[in-house]
């Protein structure tokens, strides 16, 4: 788990420089893995995206590396059932997993999926962080509380990110924001400061760059 940070709010323009830089250069799909044996070699940073089905992981990934199409946004929820990577400069690779809590989905296809990507969180020492993306219109659901508890247990350093700000009023933003921040006091490998995002209006997407920069500096990648 990485040191204490500064509040995601007191980014400085290097940082922010930083951010923008990281994910400036040429982006490519470079592997899908569907099981252990399928997994790419550990190379470079990995940074995980996590989430439910239709929570936007796909359009974050496209907002963040400023790709229109990098990552296949679907209108079908739980049809990307690999772990996918996509690799950028500064040995930084993104890994879109698998949207979970689709009912449509089989019992057996959920326990293959889920054993894949408690394996990949345990087993991947490259692993920096995952954001798990939580839909700012309906906050953290029981479903999500299993993947924080799976989290811990795998000592997975992970961060919230809200997604679509947009359509959720600002009141009930600050309100859901602070409760998250409340609920993440009770995991020991939650990274306390919840990031806000927008895929969209590209709301916060500088600050989740930010946030990446910083890790990958921490790292000593940078």
């Amino acid at each position: 788990m990485s040191g204490p940070h500064p509040p995601a709010g007191t980014f400085t323009r290097l940082e922010f420089e930083a951010g923008r830089k990281l994910f400036t250069g040429d982006w490519q799909f470079i592997a899908a893995a569907g099981s252990l044996t399928t997994l790419p070699p550990m190379r470079g940073i990995e940074i995980a995206v996590a989430g439910r089905s239709n929570v936007g992981k796909s359009s974050l990934i496209n907002a963040l590396t400023g790709r229109r199409a990098l990552a296949r946004v679907s209108h079908t929820p739980g049809r990307t059932q690999e772990l996918i990577f996509f690799k950028g400069a500064d040995k930084l690779v993104l890994v879109d997993m698998p949207g979970y809590g689709y009912a449509a989905t089989s019992k057996a296809k959920v326990k293959a999926w889920t054993a894949l990507i408690h394996a990949f969180l345990q087993g991947r020492a490259n692993l920096a962080r995952a954001y798990l993306l939580v839909d700012a219109r309906h906050g953290l659901k029981p479903i999500d509380a299993d993947v924080l508890e799976s989290l811990d247990k795998a000592a997975v350093n992970y961060q919230i990110v809200l997604t679509k700000a947009d359509a959720a009023k600002n009141a009930e933003l600050a309100a859901l924001v602070a409760a998250t921040q409340a609920a993440l006091a009770k995991h020991p490998a939650a990274y306390p400061e919840v990031l806000v995002t927008s895929a969209r209006t590209g709301a916060g997407i500088p600050e989740l760059r930010c946030a990446i920069a910083r890790l990958i500096k921490e790292r000593g990648a940078a």
